[in-house]
């Protein structure tokens, strides 16, 4: 599609701007998080984590009935909690394993939630929305229940969590249960990957400067080119942060080149 013929009314920020905070509140709590997760060399925790808040989701819609509401939220926050809580558990247990045991925590969890789903007419759409999101179809009261959980997150992390293998565990799951409903599974997994890797090797502050960027850019482009060319939300942020992601790292390259 040419730029003469994309339909650029479409870029309407009073539908764009709900989701688009949705995307900078995940990065604000995402982008330290993931710098720890690189740090501590787990990278799939956060799959397991998100498949886990996903199971039960699924198991408080499929055998309670919660749709939604506080029950649903009890029930991913509980779920989480245990995740995160057995992989803190399993790293004291099994430290030169843990890699292979986070993965199997995310299959069980994974194919757990489609057994759960094999008898729903539904489960398809149900899973395709855990996974990739609904981001443009985010609610103000989402938008504030995730901006206080996420506020004090950040202060406990900055304060003391980052320096405690449990406290970090305990706030991952619970970030990640708010993340998993307002993005999906895989922008989870994007917005604690990339921005990190991207700002790997940088001082504290440079690095959270880098990634904030990285994310920041990538969600409004990437809902800008969704609006424009009527792809899904998700998956085109998940590439404009990977595109974005390899040209920041390219520059980075470039510029300590010339610089030695």
């Amino acid at each position: 599609m040419s730029l003469a013929h994309m339909d650029w009314s479409a870029l309407d920020w009073t539908v764009l701007g709900p989701p688009l905070l949705a995307g900078l509140l995940v990065t604000a709590t995402h982008v330290p998080l993931g710098r720890q997760v690189l740090a501590r060399g787990i990278i799939f925790i956060d799959l397991a984590v998100a498949q886990i808040v996903g199971l039960g989701v699924i198991a408080a819609g499929t055998l309670g009935g919660q749709a939604e509401g506080w029950g649903l939220q009890a029930t991913a926050a509980a779920s989480a909690l245990a995740g995160g809580l057995l992989l803190h558990w399993i790293e004291r247990r099994w430290p030169q394993v843990l890699e292979a045991l986070i993965g199997t925590t995310f299959v069980l969890a994974a194919t757990g939630g489609l057994l759960l789903l094999a008898g729903n007419p539904h489960g398809a759409e149900h899973m395709q929305s855990l996974l990739s999101g609904q981001l443009l179809w985010v609610r103000s009261d989402q938008l504030t229940a995730a901006a206080s959980l996420y506020a004090l997150v950040l202060v406990l992390w900055f304060a003391t969590a980052q320096r405690s293998r449990l406290g970090f565990y305990v706030l991952f799951a619970l970030t990640v249960t708010a993340s998993v409903q307002l993005v999906g599974v895989y922008l989870v997994f994007a917005t604690l990957i990339i921005p990190a890797l991207t700002a790997r090797g940088l001082g504290p502050v440079r690095g959270l400067i880098t990634g904030y960027g990285v994310g920041a850019a990538a969600y409004l482009g990437g809902l800008a080119v969704s609006a424009l060319t009527d792809l899904p939300a998700g998956p085109v942020v998940v590439w404009v942060l990977a595109g974005l992601g390899l040209g920041t790292g390219a520059l980075r390259r470039a510029r300590s080149a010339a610089a030695s």
